[in-house]
């Protein structure tokens, strides 16, 4: 479930529309290229991304949906040489994206122990979902994929319900909750089911997120200083991608500190700069 851009047709770069603003320097409309997509499916300003404006793009994730449209719906066939298939293209990326992302909470689910006792109805769900992924254009044009999304999701709701209980760690529902800029340092969120809730520009400073459940949770520009994600439950890489940190902030084996974090302990009113010594004192030992 990760993107493997070498194998795909640079579709992240012509599916989505754009709109200019914070995350994106430009308008675009749905279907057509990005002005910074080269020839050979790559990004002209791929390393200054963020400089040049195009936030946005560093924080999308396909969950590997590109190469699977790339080189399994479509075997090998880019909208460029083969234009008479770029308005399916268009249509069917987004379906396999939704899909994909479904097969990668489903696996994470599936490395839940506390929720075992629904491993065998996940890893039916996970067949399923495969099966719809690996359709061809057809079938996944006409795919009711917002209903197969509902089943998995009460499916993965059920499970994270049973993880966090039995592990002891069910926390506050905070399901949806708009904490858009909100002071949560201190809070207790251990457990906190945080499903699709509004986090952007919150606080998080230093605070303990074991067990909790992100899925969906809009983390933009929240400041994770410090903060224990190590445990949580269902955080992408795109959410950690979208947030601010530094090298306190706990994640989860898979996950990476984004290379825009400034990976130092950055000084708060909590914690007071070191002092500097005057140029050319001594240490003392």
């Amino acid at each position: 479930m990760r993107a493997d851009c070498e194998r795909c047709f640079g579709l992240c770069c012509v599916v989505p529309a754009f709109a200019a603003s914070s995350d994106f320097a430009i308008d675009k409309p749905a279907g057509r290229a990005c002005p910074n997509l080269r020839a050979d499916f790559r990004c002209g300003i791929h390393r200054d991304l963020r400089e040049r404006g195009f936030a946005g793009c560093t924080v999308f994730d396909c969950f590997g949906a590109g190469q699977q449209v790339a080189q399994v719906t479509y075997r090998g066939r880019d909208w460029r040489t083969s234009p008479e298939i770029a308005a399916s293209m268009v249509e069917v990326f987004p379906v396999v994206r939704q899909l994909h992302e479904l097969l990668w909470y489903l696996t994470e689910a599936l490395a839940l122990r506390p929720a075992e006792p629904l491993h065998t109805e996940l890893a039916a769900a996970r067949v399923a979902t495969e099966r719809l992924a690996d359709g061809d254009p057809q079938s996944l044009v006409v795919l009711d994929v917002a209903a197969h999304r509902r089943d998995v999701n009460e499916l993965l709701l059920r499970a994270s319900e049973q993880a966090r209980a039995r592990a002891g760690r069910k926390g506050s529902d905070r399901r949806g909750a708009e904490l858009i800029g909100a002071d949560l340092r201190g809070a207790d969120l251990a457990g906190a089911n945080l499903r699709g809730a509004y986090l952007i520009g919150a606080d998080l400073r230093g605070v303990d997120l074991t067990m909790a459940d992100l899925t969906g949770a809009d983390l933009r520009g929240a400041d994770l200083r410090g903060a224990d994600l190590t445990g949580s439950i269902f955080l992408t890489q795109a959410q950690v991608d979208a947030a601010n940190g530094d090298v306190r902030t706990g994640l989860p084996p898979a996950l990476r500190h984004p290379a825009h974090w400034r990976l130092t302990i950055t000084p708060t009113r909590h914690q007071p700069a070191p002092r500097r010594r005057p140029a050319g004192k001594p240490r003392r030992r």
